[in-house]
């Protein structure tokens, strides 16, 4: 029965109410996400600032404690140059270069100074760069006689003023601080006095420290560094002009300069920054963390355009953020978990209260049409069972009908193999009748032993007899249908043996490929030898005008299955052949040779016993069969066997 036009309104107001209370919950929940996604972030800011206020109060004293250290030992070579302008011997020297006396004189006076300060060298330059005396004016790396006129303290060197610069060594590449200062007599200045100082110990006691620090000069390269790799980088992108004042004075000689890979995340109001480091790299081995999240604070140095930065390492306070984070969107989850689950029982229950009346509605109407349907459903019923029974005799003539066509085709094969069995047999028939009359003239004669001879030569003639009768007749029985244990390889031979005929006379070879050990299929065996028999009679009939006919039969297991290849070395199959070969009555014989029934029932056959039946142009030729049977488990096996 069709339902009521009231039953359809209900059902549609119904959905539409489903779907409006799908969208409250969906917006409920987006809303409550949000609302906690907040409260996380909110937390994490809170957190992250309050640790960084401490982080930076400690960085600052850290970051004086550094810049005094630093300035300490610098300040403690500041007035060397001043002290070695003054001596006025010196003085004399710069007038007579040339005077060898007075040279050496100012050598000596340089390396006792020298030795007394701890510097690196002192040195002095004559009006044009050249320097014309040293400390280390007697040993290997002496540098007496070379020019730095291209160097920035002797350029930029000026009356009462100490000029600095750091860089690398032209002589033996060794890094250093230089203190310049003009020596003059009045305002005319006749040279210049050098002290080249080693910041290598300051820097090493960095390395010990709880955070990193890097000095950098006013082009944004770092001369100084607790973490070994980050020295002589760049801490900002250098343009041409720089690089080309960097490589005139040759401050940097072979260092790339390349960038550090700081990224700054936020600016904060002191001149700090919150920034991100790549990693340091494998070569460092230091007591603080080298890359991720940092605070840094940069203060000038007194006096130089030089800058010291200090990194205070803000993972931990990331990660407490991070954690008081994920509290606060846990304890607010829940929070709004249960508030959503109150409004929903809510919700539910008056649900439950309409759900109840209509169901009440629709039980009264539900036994309405029970009353109205029960005589339909009996007159149903009645019509279904009659279907049921005309569908089981369908199904029985069916059933009959292919046993009758298997039958069929099985006789149709014994006719076609009759000629061939009955020359097989001829031979053995004749042998018989003239063993036995010759048997009898023996024994007419008294030649016993020729007699028995002759007999004993009959048996094995009626042996082979009985076999090829005892195939035949196996064959030609119609099958019980129940499957049962069947050795594959035994199948095979019965159906070669029934087609022996026919492959010695057309000179084929066989080739068979099968496992070692037996393999046992489950199955019908007659009915699997009628299969193989039609498709050993296919494979014959489709290299009758072949030079070479070859048949190979090649077996394995695949997934729990037997797999039986048969394939020929014919023409192969065409592509309508293919599309149509398994539907009844479809041949491409001649006619008269052939219904196109041997390939549909031997595929409902195979189809019986759980299988399946394929077939395919093999790549090199040939069309090629595939048969595939259930393998017979060992908790089936009853001691049967084909």
């Amino acid at each position: 029965m069709q339902s009521t036009p009231n039953s359809s309104v209900d059902t549609s107001i119904r959905s539409g109410e489903d779907w409006g209370r799908k969208i409250r919950i969906g917006i409920l929940l987006l809303l409550a996400f949000l609302f906690t996604a907040g409260i996380g972030w909110h937390v994490y800011r809170l957190t992250f600032e309050n640790m960084l206020g401490e982080i930076r109060t400690q960085a600052f004293h850290r970051l004086e404690t550094y810049a005094n250290s630093l300035e300490r030992e610098i300040d403690k070579y500041a007035n060397f140059p001043y002290v070695v302008g003054l001596d006025t011997s010196l003085w004399e020297f710069l007038a007579n270069t040339k005077n060898e006396r007075l040279k050496l004189r100012s050598n000596l006076f340089l390396e006792k100074l020298n030795n007394r300060v701890g510097s690196l060298a002192l040195f002095l330059l004559d009006t044009s760069g050249r320097v014309v005396a040293s400390s280390n004016w007697n040993k290997h790396d002496s540098f007496v006689g070379r020019d730095l006129s291209y160097r920035p303290y002797y350029q930029n060197v000026g009356i009462d003023r100490i000029e600095r610069f750091y860089g690398i060594g032209t002589t033996n590449n060794e890094p250093g601080y230089f203190l310049s200062t003009a020596v003059h007599e009045g305002n005319r200045i006749i040279g210049t006095a050098v002290v080249k100082v080693s910041l290598e110990q300051l820097e090493k006691s960095w390395s010990s420290a709880e955070s990193p620090a890097i000095l950098s000069e006013g082009n944004g390269i770092v001369v100084l560094s607790s973490v070994p790799s980050w020295k002589y980088a760049a801490l900002r992108p250098l343009d041409e002009a720089t690089r080309h004042q960097i490589m005139v004075s040759q401050q940097y000689t072979g260092y790339a300069l390349s960038p550090l890979g700081m990224k700054v995340r936020r600016e904060l109001d002191d001149g700090s920054s919150i920034v991100t480091l790549p990693s340091a790299g494998r070569g460092d081995s230091n007591l603080f963390s080298t890359d991720g999240l940092f605070l840094t604070q940069t203060r000038m140095m007194n006096g130089t355009p030089w800058h010291l930065t200090v990194f205070s390492d803000l993972k931990k306070a990331e990660d407490q953020a991070k954690i008081r984070a994920t509290l606060a969107v846990l304890f607010t989850a829940v929070l709004m978990g249960l508030m959503l689950i109150l409004m929903l029982r809510q919700t539910h229950l008056k649900e439950i209260l309409q759900a109840r009346e209509a169901l009440q509605r629709a039980n009264d109407e539900l036994e309405r049409k029970v009353v109205e349907r029960t005589a339909d459903l009996s007159a149903a019923n009645a019509r279904l069972q009659q279907e049921v029974e005309e569908r089981s005799r369908a199904e029985q003539v069916l059933r009959e009908a292919q046993d009758g066509l298997v039958q069929a085709s099985k006789l149709a094969v014994i006719g076609q193999l009759s000629a061939g069995i009955a020359h097989e047999l001829n031979q053995p028939l004749a042998a018989l009748s003239t063993l036995s009359g010759n048997a009898v003239k023996f024994i007419a004669r008294g030649d016993v032993e020729m007699a028995s001879s002759n007999l004993e030569r009959i048996g094995p003639l009626v042996e082979r007899m009985g076999l090829m009768t005892g195939q035949l007749k196996g064959f030609a029985r119609k099958s019980s249908g129940e499957p049962r244990m069947v050795v594959l390889g035994k199948s095979v031979d019965n159906a070669l043996f029934l087609q022996e005929q026919r492959l010695l006379r057309g000179r084929v070879a066989v080739t068979m490929d099968f496992p070692k050990d037996d393999l046992l299929v489950r199955c019908d065996p007659n009915r699997l030898e009628q299969v193989l028999v039609n498709l050993i009679g296919n494979a014959l009939d489709a290299m009758e005008q072949m030079e070479k006919p070859r048949i190979l039969l090649q077996a394995e297991v695949s997934d729990g299955m037997a797999k039986l290849l048969v394939r020929d070395y014919g023409p192969g199959l065409s592509e309508e052949t293919l599309s149509h070969m398994f539907e009844p009555f479809f041949t491409t014989k001649a006619p008269g040779l052939g219904l196109g029934l041997g390939l549909p029932i031997s595929a409902g056959i195979v189809r019986d016993f759980g299988g399946e039946l394929t077939a395919r142009n093999a790549p090199d030729g040939g069309a090629e069969f595939a048969l595939t049977i259930p393998i017979y488990k060992e908790s089936e096996r009853n001691g049967a066997t084909a």
